[in-house]
């Protein structure tokens, strides 16, 4: 079995859509209470996995573990790590965010062509968490 192969196979269930519609933090709060956290996406290997589940979601978009710290204007993982591999849709998550109203947040379209969005944290989305 090839290395890219057996990395796919180890994500089979690695990931979990819920199926509930929360705010940015309440997901986060619900997967690291009953799973691991909200997933992070480093490579294009996991990219492809969340496309796979967030087929399964019952909402235009589903939480990802990605913010946007305002006031240096960046995003970052819930596991603390920048970001480094992106899918941004147009116009998301490439130019300075409006944070007076409200935190910004990272989901993905669940349809299309599955790529990343920004949208206030109090929205209420489907949302995927990692299992390991």
């Amino acid at each position: 079995m090839d290395q890219t192969l057996f990395f796919a196979h180890l994500l089979i269930d690695k990931l979990i859509v819920i199926k509930e519609n929360l705010t940015w933090s309440e997901a986060l709060r619900y997967c690291r209470q009953n799973h691991v956290d909200l997933v992070s996406v480093h490579s294009v290997e996991i990219q492809h996995e969340v496309m796979n589940v967030v087929k399964g979601a019952s909402t235009a978009a589903v939480w990802l573990g990605l913010h946007n710290y305002c006031i240096m204007n960046m995003w970052l993982w819930v596991s603390g790590e920048m970001v480094c591999y992106h899918n941004w849709a147009p116009g998301n998550g490439t130019t300075q965010e409006n944070c007076k109203l409200e935190n910004r947040k990272g989901a993905v379209q669940s349809g299309g062509n599955q790529t990343w969005i920004s949208l206030p944290e109090s929205h209420k989305l489907n949302f995927i968490c990692s299992r390991y």
